[in-house]
């Protein structure tokens, strides 16, 4: 288990535009529902940098049974929807993804973010993330990471998805430097971390 620091480091965000996520509103005095899917299987990212993204069957298969994710809104602590710990957010992987239950809360942020779904002004999620491994391949001239194995912090309905360069983490970097020097997928993070550096020496002399 990485500590604190070490997992901010490693933090990574995606974010996907999905059909299904939705408010239910349920019968009379029974709170309502936000349900969707946080993320989907084998559906190739935008560019990351030079190479794209994949989420592969199973990825979140372990964590979503050992850690205490929580549902926020825009990413934001202070916006909490709902905590697994607490049964207020429920995950399980299905055919499609991530799919995702959400108790929200009865506040004023959680009723705003309800009326802006069903507007449809809401209508993409969010998830973050740490990787625990990955594979790369080269397809077509084209570079491609697919996430076998991750650590789930937290998912979010959000107005805009993470999906630029700048929420890729250094790690990953590291991983396509080793791929592309090498047109072979890195053993460990620790052999790419190595050829990371061999390329930076080579590069000052």
């Amino acid at each position: 288990m990485p500590s604190p620091n070490q997992a901010l480091s490693q933090r990574e965000c995606r974010g996907f535009t999905v059909d299904s996520i939705k408010v239910e509103q349920r019968s009379e005095g029974v709170a309502a529902l936000i349900q969707g899917h946080a993320a989907v299987f084998d559906q190739l990212s935008e560019d990351l940098g030079g190479f794209r993204e994949r989420i592969a069957p199973g990825a979140f298969a372990k964590t979503i049974q050992k850690l205490d994710q929580r549902a926020l809104w825009n990413h934001n602590t202070d916006y909490v929807l709902g905590r697994r710990g607490a049964g207020t957010l429920r995950l399980r992987e299905d055919s499609k993804g991530l799919a995702i239950e959400i108790d929200p809360p009865d506040t004023q942020y959680a009723r705003d973010l309800m009326v802006s779904m069903q507007r449809g002004d809401v209508d993409q999620m969010s998830f973050a993330f740490a990787t625990i491994s990955d594979r790369w391949d080269k397809v077509d001239g084209e570079w491609i990471r697919t996430l076998l194995e991750v650590d789930l912090f937290e998912v979010s309905p959000v107005t805009f998805p993470a999906y630029s360069q700048t929420d890729v983490s250094a790690r990953a970097l590291d991983g396509f430097a080793a791929a592309r020097a090498s047109e072979q997928p890195p053993a460990d993070h620790d052999l790419a971390l190595r050829r990371m550096r061999l390329d930076l020496v080579e590069a000052e002399l």
